[in-house]
């Protein structure tokens, strides 16, 4: 397999089994989430589709969430992380939606967070988050160590 697909296969695997499907909204990780769930044969049996949501914009554009809803937000919040994941999932009616926010380098965010922070949900029949601060700048490794976490999360969840 191949670096994408090989850390999903298993999520794959089960929710093919189970019926199951997957929405995801990714913001840091600027879709390596989805390329990783779509690079295992017959994703199309169990990814809906998926979000870049880098922007204000785009979370109000893509995860249909309102001016205001996003003025109430805590940024880099478990609370706010777990909105993108049920507005994902449910934008696209997936059993699972699984949502990223984080700041990867070099920079820190506009809001005064330093690089190396993520905050991770799943939402779904099992509801999980998990919020990362490794400390580091290095902008492509966090993308990764930040997407290989939201795979460790998400098959917790599978596992119940």
């Amino acid at each position: 397999m191949t670096q994408l697909a090989t850390p999903v296969e298993t999520i794959a695997a089960l929710l093919k089994a189970r019926g199951e499907t997957v929405a995801v909204a990714e913001s840091s990780t600027g879709g390596l989430i989805s390329a990783s769930l779509l690079a295992v044969p017959g994703a199309s049996a169990y990814y809906r589709g998926g979000a870049i949501i880098y922007t204000l914009e785009a979370r109000e554009a893509l995860l249909g969430l309102g001016k205001e809803t996003l003025r109430r937000q805590t940024p880099l919040t478990e609370d706010y992380v777990r909105l993108c994941a049920r507005a994902i999932r449910d934008r696209l009616g997936a059993t699972w939606g699984v949502a990223e926010l984080g700041a990867t380098g070099p920079a820190g965010t506009p809001y005064g967070h330093p690089p190396g922070i993520c905050v991770l949900a799943v939402e779904g029949p099992v509801c999980l988050n998990l919020r990362i601060e490794n400390g580091s700048a290095e902008r492509e490794p966090n993308m990764w160590a930040f997407a290989h976490s939201a795979f460790e999360l998400f098959a917790r969840a599978l596992a119940g």
